[in-house]
């Protein structure tokens, strides 16, 4: 799955400059972070309302579009899918309380 989401995370990147009227993730970009973030968020509300319905086809493609928004909104911010398995890398091993427990105020 790592693969996918690398190459899903440079087509999202090669959109950034393409043309908004050709391509929807060059649409989503063009209209800045807070956008994309916004589309993240509806996203993934409609991921836990088929969480929470139990619908398990349903939740898989709400999850792939959680993903995708994810990915896109990571882009509007230049954050890379690197930069965030990097710090997943950085937490591996630990236990999620003590993780959160040394986080910044």
């Amino acid at each position: 799955m790592s693969d996918m989401l690398h190459r899903l995370a440079a087509t999202i990147q090669s959109r950034k400059g393409a043309d908004p009227e050709t391509s929807w993730t060059a649409k989503l970009l063009s209209k800045g972070p807070e956008k994309c973030a916004e589309k993240f968020g509806e996203e993934s509300v409609e991921a836990i309302i088929e969480a929470v319905k139990g619908d398990r086809a349903r939740l898989t493609s709400e999850a792939a579009d959680v993903m995708f928004h994810l990915l896109v909104m990571l882009a509007a911010r230049d954050v890379t899918l690197a930069d965030v398995e990097a710090e997943l890398a950085r937490r591996d091993g630990q236990s999620g309380l003590a993780e959160k427990a040394n986080r910044p105020a």
